[in-house]
């Protein structure tokens, strides 16, 4: 526990609130539900005061439910630990959510900002069961340790918080504005160059550009059987055929970070001259399939000779007449997006397959203009990125100086000169 003013005292939460737990009326009961009470979950905890939410319970729901009376504070127990709020009004929530209720003399405000302190959200990561889904119970909850003030002086530090806090929230919502912009940028940028707009100058909206056309996949690959390829079936490739060496397995490791060279899985040579129609090459393009779809990586010329696993698709591309670099542009838009999302849909998770790639219509400038397009993309995107960089800098020192606060605030240095009256 950090060094707290003598007259302070340091309290668990079952000290100075009531712990609760909540709860979720049954959903095979639609009267449960209507417009009566907000019934607050995790997604909904910003570490803000909340006075509503998207789902609402009846008059017959809520009285399933736990109610928490205003200025409770609410703290995500489940998953995402220590999401946080405070509630305006009267709200229910669900279990996987502890809220506290405060005590006489213990100001919500006070506790709502100490819980989201770094102190408080170690020791609540402490406290966590050591199981797939982080899990604090309410008997945990109530032991986590907090530093306790007299009433008006947990008053006088929440005033001050609120008061430096505000400049650093509005600043912080600025960069969040600003970041939501560029990739919006970002998006129209890319528009704008599969329409032809960023090299010609009279496209209408709605035609191509003159010398463009409108083209399938089998249009742009080399012309073998081999250069639209998915991936081994999973039972030709499985972990016991891996060496420590030898010819490499490129998966979604390679493709989400955009790096050929990093992992260590590998086949012999002789699974490699059975898989051979796996193969790649440097210039190939793989794309995800499964999970987080559609990232494109292009091998470079030194990639590592190997095969694909069968989370990957190989597109081995006529170089001639159409460059890696336009494609992988091209196919991480969200216009490529918005034309396969809906079919890559699955019960669990997102799956792309190549018979949904072959309905993807294609832009084919000259390969002079794809050029040019890239060369454009490379230059606007990389003032992009610095800006990018920037703004997340600034967003990291914001929240180190929210941090900074916080400490001050529960260590009793923001207004150490306050004297009780």
């Amino acid at each position: 526990m950090m060094n707290i003013p003598k007259h302070w005292q340091v309290k668990k939460l079952g000290e100075v609130g009531k712990c609760v737990t909540g709860t979720t009326p049954p959903k095979n009961d639609s009267k449960n539900y209507g417009n009566y009470i907000p019934f607050v979950k995790p997604p909904q905890l910003f570490d803000k005061q909340i006075s509503d939410a998207p789902e609402k319970l009846s008059k017959k729901g809520a009285e399933l439910a736990r109610i928490l009376p205003e200025n409770s504070v609410l703290i995500t127990c489940i998953g995402n630990l220590g999401r946080t709020a405070i509630n305006k009004n009267p709200v229910a929530f669900n279990q996987q959510i502890n809220a506290i209720i405060p005590f006489e003399k213990i100001e919500g405000r006070f506790l709502f900002y100490q819980a989201q302190s770094y102190n408080f959200r170690k020791q609540l990561d402490e406290l966590s069961s050591a199981t797939t889904v982080s899990i604090v119970n309410k008997g945990k909850f109530e032991t986590i340790k907090i530093a306790i003030p007299p009433l008006p002086e947990q008053q006088a530090i929440v005033s001050r918080i609120e008061e430096l806090l505000s400049d650093l929230d509005n600043g912080k919502q600025q960069l969040q504005l600003a970041q939501q912009q560029l990739k919006t940028y970002r998006q129209s940028l890319l528009k704008w160059a599969f329409e032809g707009k960023l090299t010609n100058n009279d496209v209408k909206d709605g035609e191509l550009p003159k010398g463009w056309k409108i083209v399938n996949i089998s249009d742009l690959a080399e012309k073998n059987k081999h250069a639209l390829k998915a991936g081994p079936f999973g039972s030709s490739l499985k972990k016991e055929f891996y060496t420590v060496d030898g010819y490499k397995i490129y998966g979604q490791e390679q493709v989400i970070s955009g790096d050929a060279f990093i992992g260590d899985y590998y086949v012999s040579d002789q699974k490699y001259q059975e898989l051979k129609s796996c193969k790649i090459k440097p210039l190939d393009v793989l794309i995800s399939l499964v999970g987080t779809v559609g990232k494109v990586l292009v091998l470079p010329q030194n990639c590592r000779p190997g095969i694909i696993n069968p989370r990957l698709i190989k597109i081995s591309l006529n170089t001639e007449i159409y460059l890696p670099k336009f494609f992988k542009y091209y196919f991480e838009s969200s216009y490529v997006k918005s034309v396969y999302g809906s079919k890559t849909q699955g019960t669990t998770m997102n799956v792309l397959n190549l018979g949904i790639i072959k309905t993807i219509p294609f832009p084919f400038p000259s390969i002079k203009e794809q050029h040019l397009i890239v060369s454009e993309l490379e230059s606007k995107l990389t003032v992009c990125d610095k800006v990018e960089e920037t703004i997340s800098a600034a967003l990291l020192k914001s929240e180190s100086l929210r941090q900074s606060i916080l400490k001050k605030a529960f260590s009793g240095e923001l207004i150490k000169n306050y004297r009780l009256h």
